[in-house]
């Protein structure tokens, strides 16, 4: 299947899964899904019409991204600031992990995905950490994308997590030597995951957000103005080809 993007009036690209399949695919995708609630605004809507909109693509682009070759997608589904929104709009996007685990995990199963969570989990209340953490037990044999839910998640309160970790394992004498990258990057929740090689941010927002601080530091950036839930299979390949053009120098030459 052929997808066509159109970059100014006069000058456009077009190109296959295909095409695509034969350069580099990134190994891991990190989206700030942003955008729910003006889409639902735009269209009169409550913002949870958004949020639910917003499931459906989280759905497709796993499936893409699976199809690809992609090893892991991170999706920031719930950021430690989105307990400051109405307690109506918090209650729902914390209702959303049941309502996909319950439709989606069976396709999940069969397609091979590992669903993974990653967050603060002390907060998150009971109903929701019980279906995220069934998807996670029966899909943990899954060979194939790790599908990773970042829930309650904050890259500031992550550091410091790890920074009061390692203070306390050295002081209890389990941790001697210097510290260095590969050592801290042990202790964040991502420790078994090799950080992102592309970010994708919809809706327009040229930002991080408390987002994987870290793990992002010679990420790719990618940024569109489309919202959330109006990203198509297309967007996402779009993404990924404006990747492969890119020259990753890590600060070399």
């Amino acid at each position: 299947m052929f997808w066509k993007f159109k970059k100014q009036k006069d000058n456009s690209v077009s190109f296959s899964i295909d095409e695509i399949m034969k350069g580099q695919i990134p190994n891991h995708i990190a989206i700030i899904m942003d955008g729910n609630g003006r889409w639902a605004k735009k269209r009169a809507l409550p913002r949870t019409a958004g949020h639910h909109e917003g499931m459906k693509v989280v759905k497709r682009v796993t499936k893409l991204a699976n199809k690809l070759g992609v090893h892991t997608l991170t999706v920031y589904a719930f950021s430690t600031e989105n307990w400051k929104r109405p307690r109506e709009e918090v209650n729902y996007l914390l209702r959303l992990p049941e309502e996909f685990m319950g439709t989606f995990l069976p396709e999940l199963i069969e397609e091979n995905v590992q669903v993974r969570i990653m967050g603060n989990k002390d907060a998150i209340p009971a109903h929701t950490l019980s279906a995220v953490e069934k998807a996670v037990s029966e899909t943990k044999q899954n060979t194939g994308l790790i599908l990773n839910f970042a829930l309650n998640y904050g890259g500031r309160a992550e550091i410091i997590r790890a920074v009061n970790q390692i203070v306390i394992d050295q002081n209890a004498g389990k941790l001697s030597a210097e510290i260095n990258d590969e050592i801290f990057s042990g202790y964040l929740m991502s420790s078994s995951l090799e950080d992102p090689d592309l970010l994708i941010r919809t809706s327009g927002e040229i930002r991080l957000s408390n987002f994987m601080l870290w793990q992002l530091a010679y990420t790719e950036f990618w940024f569109t103005d489309v919202l959330w839930p109006d990203f198509r299979e297309e967007h996402l390949l779009e993404a990924i080809h404006a990747f492969q053009k890119r020259g990753r120098r890590y600060g070399g030459i």
